[in-house]
């Protein structure tokens, strides 16, 4: 349910323009000014934009890794420390919003706040303490709004495409048909996997280069045993398909790589189309190196560095399962999706 501004701060006027925020002149789209906000298990990621055209222009953003589903899968209970984190990142998201003048915000929560027992708890004291309206929406919901988000990235071609999202508490494959103006949605499956919680399933020493790739297998195994339902009941093997379009930190980081880029950049990667082989050879060094040596590389660091590799074990077992030539890279997903609909239900884009 989308928000109105005025949860954090009076909404502007009537007919009163929001300050644009190259020059502090008026936005030629008034207040007409959008907000989607998606905690996610492992980040908290804030997109403010004005409608442009068939699309929009982005204002202001914001992103952080909070790891919100930090040892939920043991205890089923969002830490306290965890709860902190995306506290303090949402109130940094509450204040770009009153300052941004934003008039309409819909802010999502996904897997850590649908599975943690206390989730209803969190959710009530984020909007005590910071005004933010976090809706818990399923993984149906989440699936959908990712692939409304990065479809305009998938290769033109006949047949099915696959839209996948690996996610820090659960990865969503959506089965697409390309055959109208927008894709339709066909099938789609969510699985209890994602970097994080993939990576604390199988806790080894991580320093330890046999144990890491041992780790490596047996979290492939997992995701596979999760995956294959799906895959046999939706996808018939003379009717796989060979366009594949991956939304997530873990495809936006291993094409970094495969670009060899010094520092992260959204321009470079954002609708890139990589070789699979190439992913895979990503995929395949990372998981045979330890923590440490994965936080020495560019685009990992160590806030990544520790997780990558179970976004690597998903991404394998996806690439096996529907094999295909490339791979289609999207820094763009679910806050896209939440903005192009909340514009369209306004009438401002198609």
């Amino acid at each position: 349910m989308a928000q109105r501004a005025d949860m954090a701060a009076p909404a502007p006027l009537a007919g009163a323009r929001a300050p644009d925020p190259a020059n502090g002149r008026p936005g030629r789209h008034g207040a007409r000014t959008y907000a989607a906000l998606d905690l996610g298990t492992n980040n908290c990621r804030l997109l403010i934009a004005r409608p442009e055209g068939d699309g929009f222009v982005v204002v202001d953003a914001f992103s952080r890794i909070v790891r919100l589903g930090e040892g939920l899968a043991a205890s089923g209970r969002l830490s306290d420390a965890a709860m902190d984190r995306a506290v303090s990142a949402l109130s940094v998201c509450a204040d770009k919003l009153r300052r941004r003048h934003v008039s309409l915000v819909r802010s999502v929560a996904t897997e850590a706040c649908r599975r943690a027992t206390n989730g209803g708890e969190f959710v009530r004291r984020v909007y005590d303490e910071t005004g933010i309206a976090l809706e818990v929406i399923t993984a149906e919901q989440e699936a959908r709004l990712a692939v409304l988000g990065c479809h305009a990235l998938l290769e033109p071609g006949e047949g099915p495409a696959l839209v996948f999202d690996i996610g820090g508490g659960s990865t969503e494959l959506v089965l697409l048909d390309t055959a109208h103006a927008t894709p339709k949605v066909v099938d789609w499956f969510s699985a209890p996997w994602g970097v994080v919680s993939l990576t604390e399933s199988e806790p080894h020493d991580v320093r330890d280069k046999v144990a890491c790739g041992a780790a490596y297998d047996r979290m492939r195994a997992r995701v596979r045993q999760a995956f294959t339902a799906f895959a046999e009941r939706a996808l018939p093997p003379g009717d796989r398909p060979r366009r594949l379009l991956g939304t997530s930190g873990t495809v936006t980081t291993l094409a970094s790589l495969h670009l060899d880029l010094p520092c992260y950049d959204r321009r470079a990667v954002d609708g890139l189309i990589v070789p699979a082989a190439a992913m895979r050879g990503i995929s395949t060094r990372l998981s045979g190196m330890t923590v440490p040596e994965r936080a020495t590389l560019p685009c990992i660091g160590q806030e990544r560095a520790d997780l990558v590799v179970a976004g690597c074990a998903i991404l394998e077992t996806i690439l096996d399962l529907w094999p295909a030539d490339r791979l289609g890279v999207a820094d763009r997903g679910i806050r896209e999706g939440i903005l192009r609909s909340l514009m369209a239900r306004d009438r401002l884009i198609r």
